[in-house]
Parts: structure tokens; sequence; C-alpha cells
């Protein structure tokens, strides 16, 4: 089975609302989103490829700029939920899942960088067990 990846950036303000008891200041990150993804079928189609490069970073970056240089608190689901990077992650997964849907592709992992050092995979259960 191949697997490829594709790339968006973003910058965005967060703050957790709960950070061990209290709310945490307003702060923003270089964000990173790298989403691992294979082929429904795990064969090629008749072009030789598994998963379109440019339809699928396509829809990645439209969702990296539905939070690029904004408030990611205000934008649902994240007026409700803690835009932590784990939610943001898996925020990511379920809305890349829904928008490549038509192109046959499974979305295996999101890894989301928080800035240069610090990241979060997300695996939805069943993958890579």
């Amino acid at each position: 089975m191949y697997s490829v990846s594709i790339e968006a950036r973003f910058e965005a303000a967060h703050n957790l609302r709960s950070y061990r008891g209290v709310a945490e200041p307003l702060h923003g990150h270089s964000y990173r989103v790298i989403a691992e993804l294979a082929s429904s079928s795990g064969d090629l189609d008749d072009d030789a490829i598994a998963v379109d490069f440019v339809s699928s970073k396509r829809e990645l970056e439209r969702l990296a700029k539905k939070l690029d240089y904004g408030y990611i608190n205000q934008v649902e689901p994240f007026t409700t939920l803690n835009p932590s990077a784990e939610n943001i992650a898996s925020w990511f997964h379920r809305e890349l899942t829904d928008a490549l849907r038509d192109e046959k592709a499974v979305v295996r992992s999101i890894t989301l960088w928080e800035g240069p050092v610090n990241f979060v995979t997300f695996v939805p259960q069943g993958e890579g067990q």
C-alpha cells in the first residue's frame, strides 16, 4: 500500500479554556499540519496514482485557511470545544475525511505541529494497530 503525505501551514491564536484548572492566556503559533493519506482500495488508479496530491492538498489548504490569521476559539467547533493541539488534529481528520470522500482517499493520520518542536499525531482507532 502507498502512503501519500500533504502539508499546509497557518498562523493562528488560541487559548485553552482550561489548562490545569485555569484559563490559558491568549497566544499564537505557527502551525504545520501534515495529512497521511492512502487509497481506499489500497491500489493505484489507472494513472498509477494512489491519491491525487493536487486535489487533496487543495482541500487541506482550504481547511487551514479557516484558521489562518484568526482566533481558533471563534471557529466552530472550538467555540465550545477546547482548542488543544489534539482537538485541532482530530478536527482536521474529520473535515479532511469528509472533503476527500469522493476522491476515494483515506486519511490515515494527521500530525499537527504547534511551532517548531511540539507536535501531536492523531490516528483514528483501527489505523496503525
